[in-house]
């Protein structure tokens, strides 16, 4: 487990130094690249020197917070982002989550609790290329197609629907397990992993914005359908290539 960070690339952005140092000390002990920035401006110009595989961002900081941030950098193929926040509100987590964060822990962490946090978040950005290369790694469904190597997912017409990546996780979930009816937990275990703490509210906004962008396409067809008081059903056949 001591080398299991080799190669990563990890950006702390956050504007206490001490937080900064600790955090960063610890994870370049258990092999991780780490680089930190204080700010926005500061974060750019660290992602400006080269790609990050993952962003530990605190929601307050000075000028752009990390709410916004993460708003604008959450990207099926952009960097993983763990978000952090004083507060610790459970409308804070529900909202980073929201916007695309891969997870979300209160201040002050534990640096152990993060470290896990990193490699459980890394592990499941790297185990959904290797498993769909080459067979299979596109889903075709009423006429959509979902490109689970690239990340890219395009409308019957060949048109890129923008999703972020807690919504291009809720739909891999679906596509792999389509016409069977799924609970709130076992959605947020499959796309999130068995350790992430429950927020049914974010799963219930989470799907209404990717319902809404599906429900967008050729003739507004109900793909992601809602089982009272069970979960939710995607109901297209979906196919494999």
């Amino acid at each position: 487990m001591e080398n299991e960070g080799r190669g990563a690339r990890i950006l702390i952005v956050d504007d206490d130094p001490g937080i900064r140092d600790v955090v960063s000390d610890f994870l370049n002990r258990h092999g991780y690249e780490v680089e930190t920035a204080a700010d926005a401006p500061s974060m750019e110009k660290a992602l400006a020197q080269g790609p990050v595989d993952l962003i530990v961002l605190d929601v307050m900081l000075p000028g752009e917070d990390g709410l916004a941030i993460c708003r604008r950098l959450s990207k099926p193929d952009g960097p993983a982002i763990i978000m952090l926040s004083a507060m610790g509100e459970e409308t804070d987590r529900i909202v980073g989550l929201e916007l695309g964060a891969d997870d979300y822990l209160p201040k002050p962490c534990n640096p152990r609790e993060l470290l896990a946090r990193i490699r459980a978040v890394l592990r499941r950005r790297r185990e959904p290329r290797g498993a769909d290369e080459g067979i299979g790694a596109t889903c075709e469904f009423a006429g959509w197609k979902l490109d689970l190597v690239r990340r890219e997912l395009r409308t019957p017409e060949g048109v890129a629907v923008n999703l972020s990546s807690g919504e291009f996780s809720l739909l891999r979930v679906f596509v792999e397990r389509p016409q069977r009816v799924l609970t709130r937990d076992q959605l947020l275990d499959f796309a999130r992993g068995p350790d992430t703490e429950a927020y049914d509210r974010a799963i219930d906004v989470q799907i209404s914005r990717l319902r809404k962008k599906l429900e967008d396409g050729p003739g507004g067809q109900e793909l992601i359908r809602t089982i009272r008081n069970e979960g939710y059903m995607f109901t297209a056949k979906v196919t494999r290539k």
